[in-house]
């Protein structure tokens, strides 16, 4: 029997992972021995997505791309966590931490790189360790100990513009913390842009509240044993308690020099991606081919893929030439592809521009002997060409049409239309990270993979940085004709805990689970998840409202102060005002509170009320208690208002006294728990001044006394007049229909799930068999239930403006330090 090649891959990152992934899958695999040697103590996971467990759009453990028990069932010897200190490659073995050896036929070299370190005073304590408050982001373990650090921060600095420093500042500030971002260049993302779309990037980075201070070079951390602060080479400083470090990567070579191997920046590697010795060679972050290094994820798997090729196939010449780069930052709120050069090399090279500022839209295109070489696609431009047609134009290098215009907007005869996934060719590349076409997605449907989940899984596409989601999805459905299989977990009411909502109430209730930890340690296996949190809390809060065991942790920060976090990270104050009526000694207890605290803004809102905007959150507790108002809640998923006009009182039209209904309604049901913000209004008359039939629920006068209650209305993004749910006689029965449908709203909603998109889900026919006609016998239950929820309420402000919850709830991490801004800003 033929012994079989022992195969050693130092490094169990993306690369290294990938490549054993893909040895194990082809005919040839088998005549391996794998042994994976890798630093950290975890199996393989996708570090793309850090920057979505430091926002709290994933936890940790919905990251792994394999998992230890991955490498048990393949045959695969991993050892975690024991990382190799030397190469002796004429003896073929290599030598772990622990000094023990392990013997090698062929070797791998997929040590990644590592994060650069601008030379900084104070940087580094004299252990070698950073200064506490200061951070990288590279590691899943570098990702936990920053959200650890970050729960008692307030303003958080991340130093450098580029992908990794961007993606950084957005999950900071979803996580509720006061973000800027320092960066030395003019422009954000300077490798990558120009100087046009940099600006325009700019702006809508600070459109999503991170501070930009651009032309700025960091030269100091401030601090003793703690970090407070940053120094410029201007002189000036920013006080801060937390600061990530975004300043790019350097290959990981040391081992490599350290064992005579030929290094420049990286280890060098030829076509075949051999080092400069015998049976070693060398993929990913760590390896330079023709003096070029990669940091993206694609050219790293596309590395993995020719050399399993070449390791199990013997005949197998395949050879790599390098990378075509193009990438994607995954921003929410942000749609960016960028590839090739960003400026002509000459003046034979064409430039196609398109540019909407205002907009936050910017198309460039580098043309070069009739051949993409090069584009920045900034925006969302309805009616153009998709990105992933570019990029498939980039990669192949296929000649452009002659009339350029086409290559942003197509074009048929005088109209143009817009080109969806579905009308390009099977042969264009949608997921870029892997490598897979459209028409490798639709044979994966026609083989039976038709959930999203399965499609996934078969192809990767989506695998890697995720961007491309969307346009699988499309895919998808064109090719099922609409019959997709949906995966389970599209129902679950949050993502840690495999049960639907009705299912999870039911567990909830039986086991008597009244925390969010709870809930965790009995149907989660004691394993935390950040995204779920917030979800449970508002179940848990609903189902046993004045039992409800409250975890400050379990909420965003908006819950946890009770005010709304502004951009600057000050916080707005809206008191309540009942049905928008208000007294004179109401207006100058407000005056007196905005002179006495200094608020930069006093506004009135669309919700007739009063927004002290500005406020610091130090001043919160004292502002509550000089005000004497109760909170309007509106910071929070709850009933906020109910918006009223002069009704009958006043008005020469009014048919009913809308106004002394609003201030019923608000009184009965301020503050209640909802599966997401409730805005009501009552309206005099068919006039609808007050605009209740686009409200969540609205009450609208008619002839003869009587009342239309409308529900599922909107008026924002998006607009839709609410659905007649009935007509009633008096205020009574109004509070006891909109009592009825808020209480079958909150048990029966998905959590964040607007009232407009519930009642098309739940169809108004079927509400006015429950909640009117009593179909289902639970009507009086939901009385009850409600009534529980009102008689359970108390006010935020005025519970905890004498008692904080926590000693820290309402304190400054620091003081804000006035700064100048250098050039750029």
């Amino acid at each position: 029997m033929t012994r079989k090649q022992r195969l050693v891959v130092i490094g169990n990152g993306m690369a290294g992972a990938r490549l054993v992934e893909e040895i194990v899958s082809r005919p040839g695999g088998e005549h391996y021995e794998i042994t994976v040697l890798g630093a950290e103590p975890y199996g393989n996971y996708n570090r793309i997505l850090l920057s979505g467990v430091l926002a709290g759009s994933y936890c940790p453990e919905h990251i792994f791309l394999h998992p230890l028990s991955w490498y048990q069932e393949h045959g695969i010897r991993l050892h975690a966590g024991r990382a190799v200190t030397a190469i002796d490659w004429q003896g073929h073995r290599v030598q772990m931490a622990d000094g023990d050896w392990e013997s090698y036929d062929r070797l791998v070299i997929a040590t990644g790189s590592s994060p650069y370190l601008p030379p900084l005073e104070n940087l580094l304590r004299e252990d070698g360790r950073l200064i506490a408050g200061a951070f990288t982001f590279r590691t899943l373990d570098d990702c936990q100990a920053l959200l650890a650090y970050s729960s008692q921060a307030r303003r958080a600095v991340v130093i450098g513009g580029g992908l990794l420093g961007l993606e950084a500042a957005s999950g900071l500030r979803q996580r509720g913390l006061e973000v800027h971002l320092v960066h030395r260049s003019p422009h954000l993302l300077n490798l990558q842009l120009d100087s046009v779309g940099g600006a325009i990037l700019a702006r809508l980075v600070s459109e999503q509240g991170v501070q930009l201070h651009l032309g700025k070079e960091t030269v100091a951390m401030l601090g003793q044993d703690r970090l407070c602060g940053l120094r410029f080479s201007d002189g000036s400083e920013l006080a801060c308690d937390l600061c990530v470090i975004a300043t790019g990567t350097t290959p990981n070579i040391a081992l490599a020099r350290a064992a005579g191997l030929a290094v420049k920046r990286g280890i060098i590697i030829d076509d075949d991606l051999a080092c400069s010795v015998p049976d070693i060679f060398a993929i990913g972050e760590c390896a330079e081919h023709r003096g070029q290094t990669y940091g993206l994820v694609a050219p790293l798997w596309e590395q993995a893929r020719i050399l399993a090729e070449r390791l199990t196939d013997s005949t197998s010449r395949k050879q790599y030439t390098g990378s075509a780069i193009s990438t994607r930052l995954k921003v929410s709120g942000l749609d960016l592809t960028v590839m090739g050069d960003k400026e002509p090399a000459g003046p034979d090279d064409e430039v196609i521009t398109y540019a909407e500022p205002t907009r936050g839209i910017y198309k460039k295109l580098i043309i070069r002997e009739g051949r993409l070489q090069g584009a920045i696609l900034l925006g969302d431009l309805p009616g153009s060409v998709p990105a992933a047609r570019l990029v498939q134009l980039f990669h192949r290098g296929d000649p452009l049409p002659a009339n350029r215009v086409e290559l942003l907007f197509p074009c048929n005869g005088k109209n143009q239309q817009a080109v969806s996934v579905a009308e390009l060719p099977d042969d264009t590349q949608i997921c870029n990270c892997n490598g897979v076409s459209k028409g490798a997605i639709l044979a994966a449907v026609r083989a039976g993979k038709r959930s999203l989940k399965a499609l996934c899984d078969a192809t990767r596409a989506a695998t890697g940085c995720g961007s491309c989601k969307s346009q699988v999805q499309e895919l998808l459905v064109l090719a099922c004709e609409g019959e997709v299989v949906e995966d389970p977990s599209v129902h679950y009411y949050v993502p840690a805990i495999p049960l639907t909502k009705p299912e999870l109430v039911r567990v909830i209730k039986e086991r008597g689970l009244r925390s969010v930890s709870a809930v965790f340690q009995a149907l989660a296996n004691g394993q935390e998840d950040p995204t779920s949190k917030a979800g449970l809390a508002s179940l848990l809060k609903t189902i046993w409202g004045k039992d409800y065991e409250d975890e400050r942790d379990a909420r965003f920060i908006n819950d946890r102060v009770h005010a709304n976090i502004q951009k600057d990270g000050t916080f707005s104050v809206v008191p309540r005002i009942y049905g928008g009526v208000t007294t004179p000694e109401q207006l100058r207890r407000i005056a007196d509170v905005a002179e006495k605290y200094h608020v930069p803004l006093v506004k009135i809102t669309g919700g007739q009320r009063i927004d002290l905007v500005g406020v610091r959150k130090e001043q919160l507790p004292a502002i509550w208690k000089d005000l004497g108002m109760p909170s309007g809640h509106a910071y929070t998923k709850a009933f906020r208002t109910c918006k009223t006009c002069l009704g009958s009182d006043f008005c020469r039209y009014g048919l009913g006294d809308s106004t002394t209904l609003g201030i019923k309604i608000e009184k009965r049901y301020q503050g209640i728990e909802m599966p997401h913000k409730v805005k009501l209004a009552t309206a005099g008359c068919p006039r609808n001044c007050s605009e209740a039939t686009t409200k969540d629920l609205g009450a609208v006068a008619i002839e003869g006394g009587r009342w239309e209650i409308y529900v599922g209305g909107a008026a924002g993004s998006r607009v839709r007049k609410g659905d007649l749910l009935c007509t009633v006689n008096t205020h009574e029965e109004v509070l006891l229909y909109m009592g009825r449908f808020m209480q079958y709203y909150r048990e029966n909603a998905k959590y964040q799930e607007r009232s407009y998109d519930f009642v098309e889900r739940i169809g108004i026919e079927q509400l006015r068999r429950v909640l009117v006609e009593d179909a289902e016998g639970i009507c009086a239950r939901l009385d009850r239930d409600i009534q529980a929820a009102v008689e359970a309420y108390v006010d935020p402000w005025q519970r905890e403006a004498e008692q904080p919850v926590t000693p820290t709830q309402f304190s400054e991490a620091l003081e804000a330090t006035p700064i100048s801004l250098g050039a750029g800003n």
